[in-house]
């Protein structure tokens, strides 16, 4: 999987990006991370890349035109094909869930544009975007941080990246429901037991009691997924 991300703080994206199960899958090469500086392609001298807003208002707007260099820059750089999908980090966009994160993780290449300040000009927008995706009901200072949730929660499903597939099979989401509760050792903490059946050695019972949690977890926490 081929991450291009437009923004204005690369620095951010690359050093957010260095941890974890992320910079494994960097480090063996199943990701590879390309960050764009959107600033880099500014007509203007000062490397000014936002107006005012047309119809008035508070704040300033990105401009369409380092943004739409940028991403030609971008589709150079990664040499595909074919255009790849160019996701819009927005709280305009449709909710990222774990179904759309798997259809991303189905793409070789993925570009991601990062808003900042009031938005982007429609037009750009309009232009090359393919998915508009939001990671909640919440407004961030830019989508750096949006695009970050999207690029690790996609790249958990690249082959490769968490060694193995089962490492993900029962997560939340997966299978619709919220993931079952938790333990390891010791068999006690704090005065509260680790339930006896997951010390029965019983896979069966160990599995029917799993399901029941997450019925129930679900059920109490998150109804609408059922």
């Amino acid at each position: 999987m081929r991450f291009s991300v437009l923004t204005l703080f690369p620095d951010m994206v690359y050093a957010s990006a260095g941890y974890s199960i992320f910079k494994r899958g960097l480090d063996q090469g199943f990701v590879q991370l390309d960050c764009i500086d959107i600033r880099d392609f500014s007509a203007n001298k000062h490397r000014q890349v936002d107006d005012y807003s047309y119809g008035g208002g508070f704040g300033m707007v990105m401009k369409a035109q380092p943004i739409y260099d940028a991403y030609q820059h971008a589709l150079e750089r990664l040499g595909c094909a074919a255009s790849p999908r160019v996701v819009f980090l927005t709280p305009a966009g449709r909710p990222l869930t774990q179904e759309l994160v798997a259809e991303f993780a189905r793409e070789d290449a993925l570009i991601l544009l990062c808003g900042h300040y009031e938005g982007v000009d429609e037009r750009v927008v309009e232009e090359i975007v393919t998915d508009e995706v939001s990671i909640g009901d919440y407004v961030l200072t830019g989508g750096e941080l949006a695009a970050l949730v999207l690029m690790d929660a996609v790249a958990r499903l690249v082959p490769g990246v968490l060694g193995k597939e089962g490492s993900f099979a029962e997560e939340s989401f997966t299978a619709g429901l919220l993931e079952y509760p938790q333990y390891t050792r010791p068999a006690e903490v704090l005065g509260r037991a680790v339930p006896d059946v997951l010390l029965s050695g019983d896979h069966k019972a160990v599995e029917k009691w799993r399901h029941e949690q997450s019925l129930r977890r679900t059920k109490t926490r998150r109804p609408d997924l059922l």
